[in-house]
This record gives C-alpha cells, sequence and structure tokens, in this order.
C-alpha cells in the first residue's frame, strides 16, 4: 500500500470518447508559491485564512514543512523534529500537523500551535513510527501509528493534539485516518476480513468505524470529510474495471460517482463545506488533468486560460477552503512548484454533465488492469510524498 502523490506517471489505455472539458468564465488565478530556497515545493492544506501548508527542498537539499501567511504570502520553515519533514493539513487557528524524522531516525507525527510556531511529537501508539494526516478546529488529530504488536491503526487524539486513542480496524490488520471534520468524524480505510481496503467513517470523536462500502468494486479509500459529513474518496468501480473519485451525502450516506473528464478514471482530494471537490481525472486521450467539482459538474482546471497563460502544467489540487482557494503543485519554469489558484465571488460556473463513462469490455478492462494498481496511490497524499 505505498502511496507517492504529488506525481501522475500512470500509463493507461483509454477508448476515445467525447470529452467536452467544462469551463469557467472570468476572474480565475494562480500563483506560484515559491520555495525555501530549494528546487521544488508542494502545497497539501489551506485554512479559511489562506494560509497554505506543504513540504519544500531547502537550499541543503533537505525537505522541511512550511507554512504561508493569509492568502500563500511568505512561505516559513517550519523546522524538523531532528529529520526531514512535512506538514499535511492546518486548521483555522494555523495550528499544522504532519510526520517528521526525528535524529533517531524513526518518524513521528508532530502538531504546532497557533500560526505554526513550535513543533510537538505527539509520539505513537507503542510502536516506531506515526504520521499525522488531518487536524480540525478543536485541534483533535488524526493519522495512522504501528502500535506495540507491529501493526498499524488509525489514531485520534484530544484537542490539542492531547493523547492518541487506537480506532481499531474494520477487522483486519491495518487501518489509516486520514481526514477529520469539527465534529470528530474521522474516515480513511481500513482492510476488512477479507483483506480488502474499505473506506470508513466513524461517528462524533471517532467513535465506532463504519464500512462505507464501495462502488461496486472491491476497493475503497475515504480522503476527506467537511462538517455536513460529506465524504470524498475514489474507488473501484463494477468488475474493478477503474478507480473513480466519489462523493456522499450527509453522514456518509450513499456513494456517488463523480465520473471523469473523458477518461476511465478520476480520484478525488479534498472537500469543503460546500460540497466542493477537488481531484485528478483522466480525459479522454489518457492524460491526467486536475478538476473542481462544483455548481453540478466538473471543470478542467487545467485548461482554465489563467492557467495555461501563464505556462503552468501537470497541475494537482491538494486541498481547498470553504472559499474556494485552492492549493497543489505543478511545474512552472521547468521546477515543481506549490500554487494557489483562486476563482473569485462572481466568477460563473458552465460545467458540464459529469461524465460517466461505461464499464469497458472484459477484454479492455484487462488490459487496463495493469495501469490500476492505484488503491493506496493518492491515499495518504499527504504523507509520504518525500519523507
Amino acid at each position: 500500500m505505498s502511496a507517492k502523490l504529488k506525481r501522475i506517471a500512470i500509463f493507461l489505455a483509454v477508448i476515445s470518447t467525447a470529452s467536452i472539458p467544462a469551463t469557467a468564465h472570468a476572474d480565475w488565478s494562480i500563483k506560484g508559491l515559491g520555495t525555501l530556497a530549494g528546487a521544488y515545493s508542494t502545497a497539501t492544506g489551506i485554512n479559511d485564512s489562506g494560509q497554505v501548508v506543504g513540504i519544500s527542498e531547502t537550499a541543503s537539499g533537505s525537505q522541511h514543512a512550511f507554512i504561508t501567511g493569509p492568502n500563500g504570502i511568505v512561505m516559513t520553515d517550519l523546522g524538523t523534529l531532528g529529520g526531514s519533514s512535512q506538514a499535511n493539513d492546518i486548521n483555522d487557528s494555523g495550528q499544522v500537523v504532519g510526520g517528521s524524522f526525528t535524529a533517531s531516525g524513526s518518524r513521528h507525527a508532530f502538531i504546532t500551535g497557533p500560526n505554526g510556531i513550535g513543533m510537538t511529537d505527539l509520539g505513537t501508539l507503542g510502536g516506531e513510527n506515526s504520521s499525522a494526516g488531518g487536524i480540525n478546529n478543536s485541534g483533535q488529530v488524526v493519522g495512522d501509528s504501528f502500535t506495540a504488536s507491529g501493526s498499524f491503526h488509525a489514531f485520534i487524539t484530544g484537542p490539542n493534539g492531547e493523547g492518541m486513542t487506537d480506532l481499531g480496524t474494520l477487522g483486519g490488520s491495518l487501518s489509516i485516518a486520514l481526514g477529520i471534520n469539527d465534529s470528530g468524524q474521522v474516515v480513511g480505510y481500513s482492510y476488512t476480513v477479507s483483506g480488502n481496503p474499505h473506506a470508513f467513517m466513524t461517528g462524533s470523536n471517532g467513535i465506532g468505524m463504519t464500512d462505507l462500502g464501495t462502488l461496486g468494486g472491491s476497493e475503497s479509500i475515504a480522503i476527506g470529510i467537511n462538517d455536513s459529513g460529506q465524504i470524498i474518496g475514489y474507488s473501484y468501480i463494477e468488475n474493478n474495471s477503474a478507480q473513480r473519485a466519489y462523493i456522499t451525502g450527509p453522514n456518509g450516506i450513499g456513494m456517488t460517482d463523480l465520473g471523469t473528464l473523458g477518461g476511465y478514471t478520476s480520484f478525488a482530494n479534498a472537500i469543503n463545506d460546500a460540497g466542493e471537490v477537488v481531484g485528478v481525472a483522466a480525459t479522454a486521450h489518457g492524460e491526467f488533468h486536475t478538476f473542481i467539482f462544483s455548481h453540478g459538474g466538473i471543470t478542467d482546471l487545467s485548461l482554465l486560460t489563467a492557467v495555461v497563460a501563464d505556462g503552468w502544467t501537470s497541475l494537482v489540487v491538494n486541498s481547498i477552503n470553504n472559499n474556494g482557494q485552492m492549493v497543489g503543485s505543478g511545474y512552472h519554469n521547468g521546477n515543481q512548484e506549490a500554487f494557489l489558484l483562486s476563482y473569485t465571488p462572481d466568477t460563473v460556473f458552465d460545467p458540464k454533465p459529469i461524465y460517466i463513462p461505461p464499464v469497458p469490455e472484459p477484454e479492455t478492462y484487462l488490459m487496463l488492469l495493469g495501469g490500476l494498481g492505484l488503491i493506496g496511490y493518492f491515499a495518504r497524499r499527504r504523507k509520504e510524498i518525500a519523507i
């Protein structure tokens, strides 16, 4: 279940089907956030003030977590617990969580104070390694940790990162928590008794673990949850022929295929309280473009005039706040760089209907499966980019 999000290098053979990308009118803007004096940076989270967190190479070649000021202004090195570090999420007070290697070589989850001040080791569930993937506005942190028995389990903390509670599993040996809302509902994925990873959600404050099922295939993952309990992630569809981004109703009820940009595959990365979803989807030509699901359809963000005119390519949006500001990484002037992509309140969306490709014929999906071993490729997407 290795996961190295942020680089899309997936080889798929796709049927040449018609795809009309959605368009949005007026007032989109994109700006690069720079680096910590190194060659690259990636943004993984943003709060409602526009403070951005992620990872960047430093001048010495190390990989450090960063935070910016409001609206992505000025990138500040958050330091480490002794080795490299990566920031994965941020709440509205500017508390940051992520993972950092310690001086002894273990990787531990961390939390900072407001506005990224200080870095506190959250410890583990008894094993050697842990990492934090999400935080809510009470400072409850979720992530994953090795236990004393060597299992790998999801955890939740109390407010401000106090204490670490094992969330258990869906009957299998592994679970990973990736998101939490302000009610303390947690989402992620866990192996079941049958050995397949399934998306899960919990009740408030991490109580109980419910299997969310799939879109008809054998595997699914939950990535994010908003304050209404709408959950996003991705799942294999019928015959395990492709993976698709999905969204649920409030409190995780139902699972709806968000479709693609003309190809077979899509992945959802984040959701805001308005139910806007960002992710990556295949086009009819086998390319992967980043998208936003909003106003009832999908808009291809890779084709926005502002993006193309400024020379950005290979965009991946990893997070979206409640003001519609989006962050991720792309290639700009030959380097991988974090960006902030925004639209103004008067932007008019004209998204095309969601494109749901037909299930391929057996001989077609068997050919595709070689490129679809991707459950887990985007999972833990905020955690194992480079550390």
